[in-house]
């Protein structure tokens, strides 16, 4: 099992040096991201537990991912996740598990979802050009994409660009299970 309070050092020393690296005053990242500069200020002091909207705003605004982020230590060439140390963030009755992330060449993570009856998470729109996919592995998920809702059982799959605000929801009456990808683009504009 992670170790709450080692993951809320860890995002807050990676984002505090992921924004000296590329030379962003805090003003700054706070108007790339949409997070408030008081915010960041508890983020990058360890004082607060960001939510993965919070966090996913931070990654995109740094062009990295949120595995970036949450990474406890160095990355090596080969990279195996023990199921102990995944990042579970939750929210309601429901979990997303960062399972694993990469930020060269492209930014792609890979996250395991459950969201229980009822329950929904909106997602902000990543960068121009990011695509989601996904497959149900247990339930009926209803994704919401620019107006218009898909319905997509289990064993089913879906791709969609997700450079616009989305929802997943659970709109069945049993829990919903579903892996995703998520690649993204790395900015070409100078950081």
């Amino acid at each position: 099992m992670e170790d709450p309070e080692l993951i809320t050092q860890a995002i807050a020393n990676n984002v505090r040096a992921q924004r000296a690296h590329r030379g962003l005053t805090l003003d700054a990242l706070a108007a790339r991201s949409g997070v408030s500069r008081g915010m960041l200020v508890q983020v990058e002091q360890g004082r607060t537990n960001p939510s993965v909207s919070t966090l996913t705003r931070i990654a995109s605004a740094l062009g990295v991912t949120v595995a970036r982020l949450v990474e406890v230590s160095d990355v090596p060439m080969v990279r195996v996740v023990d199921k102990a140390d995944v990042v579970t963030f939750r929210q309601g009755g429901g979990e997303a598990k960062l399972l694993v992330g990469a930020d060269m060449p492209v930014i792609m993570e890979l996250w395991e979802w459950r969201l229980v009856p009822g329950e929904h998470h909106d997602g902000d729109a990543h960068t121009p050009g990011t695509r989601e996919m996904l497959t149900v592995l247990d339930g009926e998920l209803t994704l919401s994409v620019h107006g218009r809702s898909h319905v997509i059982g289990q064993g089913d799959a879906v791709l969609f660009t997700a450079d616009r605000p989305h929802r997943y929801a659970n709109a069945g009456p049993a829990d919903l299970r579903f892996v995703m990808v998520v690649a993204e683009p790395r900015e070409t504009q100078d950081q």
